[in-house]
């Protein structure tokens, strides 16, 4: 990639909505313990861990989960959230991106 060029306005546009999903210190906070947790999570149990209520962290949830850094999925009655591994991952690649550095590992699909 040159340097003198800037990233292409699609991938400069998907970069922009992982940025603006991160953007909130409750959204990192919830993104933050659903990768440490290591299993699916109820918006109780996130309700629990972050200092806000059910109604902001279900927002919150929604934001995540339409850039795909968050997956639901229907178990039973309940809807269970985990961390997108493959999103995740690709983010510190789209930073480096961003910041013309090479990228460590390459973007797939």
């Amino acid at each position: 990639m040159n340097d003198m060029e800037p990233l292409d306005r699609q991938t400069a546009e998907m970069y922009a909505t992982w940025f603006k999903a991160l953007a909130d210190g409750t959204r990192v906070q919830i993104v933050s313990l659903l990768a440490r947790a290591g299993r699916p999570l109820t918006v109780k149990e996130i309700v629990a861990a972050v200092p806000v209520g059910q109604s902001t962290v279900s927002e919150h949830l929604r934001q995540l989960a339409a850039v795909r850094f968050v997956l639901a999925e229907d178990h039973g009655t309940s809807r269970l959230y985990r961390i997108n591994d493959t999103c995740v991952t690709c983010f510190p690649t789209a930073a480096d991106l961003v910041m013309g550095k090479p990228s460590p590992v390459p973007l797939g699909g």
